[in-house]
């Protein structure tokens, strides 16, 4: 586990051998220590910069099969770009489910790096994100002035 300060606030992010488990809007002092957490490091640092679009670090994903389609469809949703709930169902291949779309994404853990602030209501208002709408607007706003 590592923190990170960000144009966001600080992160702590946590690791195991396998790869990136989570991302917590929260603060930690330790320092990158592993080979992997200082690939994570960097490249959310190059993203914070604007220089990093996609992100190439192993995943540990818990969750059950539907909520790993819903963040696979997240993954899939270009840099700077946005979609709703509804279409991210029709993505999931359950139209109708874009309510428990929404949870899948609530639980996501790996916010950011699983990018479930590209996805807005039907509207085109923001809805909900784990960190507050207004961390949600900053980074849709980044990826917007970026791409």
């Amino acid at each position: 586990m590592f923190g990170l300060l960000t144009p966001i606030g600080p992160l702590t992010i946590e690791t195991t051998m396998d790869g990136l488990t989570a991302i917590h809007f929260a603060t930690c002092q330790d320092q990158p220590t592993t080979q992997l957490e200082r690939k994570i490091h960097t490249q959310l640092e190059e993203y914070f910069q604007g220089t990093r679009t996609q992100f190439d670090i192993p995943l540990v994903l818990n969750g059950t099969p539907f909520q790993k389609r819903c963040w696979q469809v997240l993954c899939d949703i270009p840099y700077g770009e946005t979609i709703s709930y509804k279409e991210e169902a029709k993505r999931v291949g359950s139209p109708k489910a874009y309510r428990a779309v929404g949870m899948a994404n609530h639980v996501n853990e790996i916010p950011i790096i699983i990018p479930c602030h590209r996805v807005i209501a039907a509207d085109g208002s923001l809805g909900g994100y784990g960190g507050g709408v207004q961390i949600k607007q900053w980074l849709l706003e980044h990826e917007y002035a970026h791409r």
